[in-house]
């Protein structure tokens, strides 16, 4: 039998902790086989919670504190808390190659910066990216950065292209990542000095890690046609939220049509297969797990709002980068 993939568990960090962690877990191990589960957290908070959703004692474990990073609480004051908060704790025992992942819903800027100060960065990366998966019309995309670097150099962007194909490799082996820059237009003469830095450098010396297509204007990105998408984190974070609102507001406008009369009850019955899939595809806990790349171990951050299905989901991104070898992927890419 192949050795278990092992998951460290920040049990207390983001909305409804650890309930959410506990069931996610318990969600994510009847879908999966092989992974033990490493949790950090209040053993009496968490052991009813393992009863009720009735864990099998034989993947997981738990290691107790009752101290942890408040969602409000700076980066630095985080750190400061100590090294005994269930987020340095999980982080590690990753450092410490207990873990092969770690993972919390928690202070996004806490997990950042714990990270930074116990794991190594991949040799002749500059800055880490944080990562997401984005639909589209023909598959799944990759967009990074969302949010761990404001300004970035074209060697970062760069990093990011290599960085953002290896895991997309990693995650859907069969196809050939495509990498676009996020811009103003689709003209070689626009964006900045930086952007127009970058694809120059790309478009003439192509790497071997990733087919290079340009530019690519925000309104096209869920069109499929790349599935690796760079940009700076300024950037990239207003293009999620801005996605991650018009979902909520189609889906909410959707509900209230569907609802408001008889005869939008009547065709939402009659069309509720289609309805159902719509929903779906537009359902960020689906989506949820972002990968915080250029680290030499991977870390993985759950959206701190999301509930037990977006945590299982989460959980389910670390099983495929793990299996699909993703440090070593952009180790060999970035040399």
């Amino acid at each position: 039998m192949n050795n278990p993939i092992i998951i460290a568990v920040d049990a207390m960090g983001g909305d409804d902790s650890p309930k959410k962690v506990i069931e996610g877990i318990s969600l994510h191990s009847k879908s999966s086989s092989n992974i033990n589960y490493k949790i950090f957290g209040n053993e009496t908070l968490l052991s009813p919670l393992i009863e009720k959703y009735k864990l099998s004692n034989e993947i997981y474990s738990i290691t107790h504190t009752d101290k942890i990073v408040e969602g409000e609480d700076t980066a630095l004051s985080a750190a400061k808390r100590g090294k005994d908060t269930s987020l340095w704790l999980s982080i590690e025992s990753l450092k410490n190659s207990e873990a092969h992942a770690v993972i919390s819903a928690g202070n996004t800027g806490a997990l950042f910066l714990i990270s930074k100060l116990n794991l190594k960065m991949i040799e002749n990366i500059d800055k880490p990216a944080l990562s997401a998966l984005w639909p589209s019309k023909k598959g799944m995309n990759i967009v990074l950065d969302l949010g761990a670097n404001i300004e970035c150099s074209s060697k970062n962007l760069i990093d990011f292209s290599i960085m953002g194909s290896a895991l997309h490799k990693a995650l859907f082996n069969n196809e050939i990542p495509k990498v676009a820059l996020l811009n103003i237009g689709s003209e070689e003469i626009k964006g900045n000095a930086i952007i127009k830095d970058t694809y120059k450098i790309l478009n003439e010396k192509q790497h071997p890690s990733f087919e290079f297509k340009g530019y690519i204007e925000g309104n096209n990105i869920m069109e499929g046609d790349v599935n690796v998408i760079v940009a700076d984190g300024f950037t990239g974070n207003i293009a999620l939220k801005t996605a991650e609102g018009t979902s909520n507001f189609i889906i909410s406008e959707l509900k209230k049509a569907l609802s408001s009369s008889v005869i939008g009850k009547l065709s939402s019955l009659i069309n509720y297969k289609n309805l159902r899939n719509f929903k779906d595809k537009l359902d960020p806990r689906l989506y949820n797990g972002a990968i915080l790349l250029g680290l030499d171990k991977p870390v993985i951050k759950s959206h701190g709002s999301t509930d037990s299905i977006g945590f299982s989901n989460s959980l389910k991104v670390c099983e495929k980068i793990i299996k699909g070898n993703l440090i070593d992927q952009i180790k060999n890419n970035i040399k």
